[in-house]
């Protein structure tokens, strides 16, 4: 199953620092609102792009009409289109799939049926202020990006054995 349709929101000037240390995360949603779909079947992604104090849509890919005939290669459109996301929201998830999002770095979050898609973006950003659950934790140290400086004051100090 290939991507269809695509529809990415592109930021102001202004935003892009913001975007840079937020986190993405992807809804298996069909009406934008609920998450309402298993992620090998998921006809639409809805993505977000958040921190601790502000949410943004940013894209939805939508899909065609799933074939549920255990194919693994349909995984694949879905995994790429979810690329630099944190997480992904779904209903469920197989096994395969996780193990091919983990591979990407992203993180399977299986939810009650028909979640609401807003209350899980507050409830991700209460725990982002409280302080972050391990997984979460390890994707905002991945989406920050590498301070080629970290070691210069250990270089200035000086080096012995």
């Amino acid at each position: 199953m290939s991507l269809q349709r695509r529809l990415q929101l592109v930021c102001r000037d202004n935003e892009d620092l913001w975007m840079q240390t937020a986190i993405k995360v992807a809804f298996a949603t069909s009406d934008m609102k609920h998450v309402d779909q298993h992620f090998g079947a998921a006809r639409c992604f809805a993505v977000y792009v958040l921190d601790r104090d502000q949410v943004r849509f940013v894209e939805a890919s939508a899909f065609g009409r799933p074939d549920m005939d255990g194919n693994e290669d349909k995984l694949a459109a879905k995994i790429a289109a979810l690329a630099g996301c944190a997480a992904v929201y779904s209903q469920a998830v197989g096994a395969s799939a996780i193990g091919q999002l983990k591979a990407q770095g992203i993180q399977p979050v299986k939810v009650s049926p028909g979640a609401v898609i807003g209350e899980l973006i507050v409830s991700l950003q209460e725990e982002l202020r409280q302080g972050p659950s391990r997984w979460l934790a390890k994707a905002i140290a991945a989406a920050q990006p590498t301070d080629v400086r970290r070691f210069d004051a250990m270089e200035a100090a000086g080096w012995s054995e």
